[in-house]
């Protein structure tokens, strides 16, 4: 479907309609959606240089165009970046870049988008929304009253950049929030959030929080839902709460902004909101005084019905704690995307966590599946109608906006269908190791992390033997683990405890931006941890995994642990720990 046709969303039935329309005929949507993607980009420098002759069908397309990632699109990206406005990837002009994570280099992606293709994205969003309104409210399924409270939802911008071509750069929340078509949305029962705009909108992560959460306190019997992007987020701002309730108490006890609010649009805004609400603060004061903060949420909050949550993939780890803050309360995801394509909705939104599946929406982008097969690189890519249940794949898109077959890196696994489109369960990233929030480190990024740290401990005659991670998330924030099994050649002469931690900031500064960011400006991951495991432990580690089937011949250590039994045996030969003792460095770009 063309980036500016329109979706019948006006009406729930119409979108539910909509909806069973396009998946009903999903192959023919996407023989539809490549022809419109061809046909209008056919001009473009990339797709020109394949001898596509004005061939628009599907055969053709596959024989001629590679399968690519974004390595191989980086120089005509950094082309259009520095203020190449020839049609290079699309016919219409880019507007802006999404910015995403997970290079090679450990640099952020520019993932090119267009006026055309925000509008289709804002207009599945809009038909997300429209078909939860009707399962959830007009049919009667699941909860009643939707239409007749709040939604406490987090939600942020980060600051945006310029390319050297004067192009903006943003992460997909801050294009969103940021878009005309959000900031001046029309008023939505369903969809009336706690937030003003101006906090929403505000750059400074503190202030953002502060004042969001400063609403939410002041809105407790009226929030129905409270959500935010990803689970880790969620439990981020519960963190927050425990850390500066006194604050926020005395805030609504006086009618009083904290003066570490400084953003001139957010006083503007409170002004017209604050109020001197002795009966909210005292509640709040008692309850967070407790040293039990389970069921916090509800307790707070009491005519919560559900999470508003992604808790797939990396983010399942955080199950438990949500279900312990909250009292075991529904956890509802409600789409999948990435920055290069919105893709997939819920359409059985009040599934189990486990059980969560996408809908992939046909008329989105052209996609195509390969399987996910470790011991072969021959493998053919499969179209969306003809996955087989039961079966991983790696997601490859060709979107309106210049990416043709590109390598996502998500692995998804079916799970069943929808007339003829496939729902998905999203598994995991490719080859990522360690996540705790939006980082992705992978194997090469944390042997690298590693190796580094290691230099340190040379001039005191020790070498790291072996190693293993584990993303530990019963703190919060999370935060990295690393195992090190040390051979110490000259007992006169021992690494010193500073030295391990300072182990711990090299091995921070090694790893990829993102992961600075989360630690530096988000706050979102906690200071990385070296546990220093006794002698013989990855021998003991190898033969444990023996002793329960694996093969001697093939074993390999493995480089991230996530089994709690694992996890154990590890903890139970801890003899030292230590923590990075200062934030790595990050520095927020102006120019890409």
């Amino acid at each position: 479907m063309a980036a500016n046709s329109t979706l019948p969303f006006e009406k729930h039935a119409k979108s539910l309609q909509f909806i069973e329309d396009i998946t009903r005929n999903a192959d023919v949507v996407q023989q539809n959606v490549l022809a419109q993607i061809l046909t209008q980009n056919a001009q473009t420098e990339y797709l020109m240089g394949f001898n596509l002759d004005g061939a628009i069908n599907r055969a053709a397309f596959k024989s001629k165009i590679p399968i690519v990632t974004y390595e191989d699109l980086q120089p005509l990206i950094r082309r259009i970046a520095n203020g190449d406005r020839s049609p290079i990837l699309c016919a219409h002009p880019v507007t802006e870049f999404i910015i995403s994570t997970g290079t090679s280099s450990g640099e952020g992606k520019l993932i090119p988008t267009t006026k055309e293709e925000w509008e289709n994205r804002w207009l599945f969003l809009l038909t997300t929304h429209a078909c939860y309104e009707q399962r959830f409210v007009n049919g009667k399924r699941y909860f009643k009253g939707l239409d007749k409270g709040k939604r406490f939802t987090f939600l942020f911008t980060r600051s945006e950049r310029r390319t050297e071509g004067g192009i903006p750069a943003r992460f997909v929340a801050a294009t969103l929030y940021k878009n005309d078509l959000f900031k001046n949305r029309p008023y939505d029962p369903y969809n009336d959030f706690t937030s003003p705009n101006e906090a929403i909108l505000c750059d400074d992560t503190f202030q953002s929080m502060y004042t969001q959460m400063l609403c939410g306190l002041y809105e407790r019997e009226h929030v129905i839902r409270v959500g935010m992007a990803f689970a880790s987020g969620l439990l981020r701002a519960i963190r927050f709460l425990q850390l500066n309730w006194q604050q926020l108490t005395h805030d609504i006890r006086t009618g009083s902004l904290n003066p570490k609010v400084t953003d001139t649009s957010i006083h503007e805004c409170m002004a017209r909101i604050l109020r001197p609400d002795p009966n909210i603060a005292d509640f709040i004061a008692r309850e967070c005084a407790k040293d039990n903060w389970e069921r916090i949420i509800t307790r707070i909050w009491p005519n919560t019905k559900y999470l508003d949550v992604v808790v797939t993939g990396a983010m399942a780890q955080y199950i438990p704690t949500l279900d312990y803050y909250s009292g075991g309360l529904p956890i509802v995801s409600i789409n999948y995307g990435s920055s290069e394509c919105f893709s997939g909705i819920n359409l059985n939104p009040m599934c189990k966590p486990s059980e969560i599946s996408y809908t992939i929406m046909p008329n989105m982008a052209y996609f195509e599946f390969l399987p996910y097969e470790h011991n072969s690189s021959d493998v053919k890519p499969v179209d969306l109608v003809d996955v087989k249940i039961g079966k991983e794949y790696e997601l490859v898109i060709t979107t309106f906006a210049g990416l043709y077959r590109y390598h996502v890196g998500d692995i998804l696994r079916v799970t069943g269908f929808h007339n003829s489109a496939p729902h998905f369960q999203f598994v995991r990233r490719q080859n990522v190791l360690l996540s705790i929030d939006t980082d992705k480190t992978k194997e090469p990024e944390l042997q690298a992390a590693v190796d580094n740290a290691s230099k340190l401990l040379r001039e005191f005659n020790t070498s790291v033997v072996e190693y293993t991670s584990h993303a530990d998330t019963t703190t919060i924030p999370g935060h990295y683990v690393i195992y090190l099994e040390l051979l110490e050649k000259n007992s006169n002469n021992l690494p010193r405890d500073n030295v391990l931690d300072k182990c711990c900031l090299a091995m921070e500064e090694s790893l990829d931006s993102e992961y600075r960011r989360g630690r530096v400006v988000d706050k979102s991951i906690g200071p990385l941890e070296i546990r220093v495991v006794k002698n013989g432990t990855f021998e003991e580690l190898m033969d444990y995994e023996i002793s329960k089937g694996a093969s001697l011949g093939q074993y390999k250590v493995p480089k991230c642990v996530s089994s709690k039994s694992m996890v154990d045996f590890l903890d139970s030969r801890v003899t030292s720990k230590y923590f990075s003792q200062a934030l790595p460095h990050w520095t927020s770009e102006r120019r890409l």
